[in-house]
């Protein structure tokens, strides 16, 4: 699952970001700059919020920080849900 599936309230432990695009350098770019602010693998994240149009951004806190990301940026980062935890 990706980070950009997630529910509001929802918390997840991150498996892998993906650095992997057929797009352009600069998406490796960004899948380096997140693993830079603490998004690796073992780490629990949690979605606060969404924007209202379309969902974008989407608020995610990594311990006591919170970032807000697009959801292109959102959708490198694997994530696996914790168990026993609602939405």
């Amino acid at each position: 699952m990706r980070l950009s599936e997630l529910k509001v309230k929802q918390a997840a432990t991150i498996e892998s970001v993906s650095c992997h695009s057929s797009e352009t350098e600069q998406s490796d770019l960004i899948a380096s700059r997140l693993e830079t602010l603490g998004f690796v693998p073992g780490v629990e994240v949690k979605v606060i919020a969404r924007g209202v149009f379309g969902g974008d951004p989407i608020l995610i806190q990594v311990g006591f920080t919170r970032f807000a990301l697009r959801k292109s940026e959102a959708e490198k980062i694997q994530v696996c849900l914790k168990q026993g935890v609602s939405a």
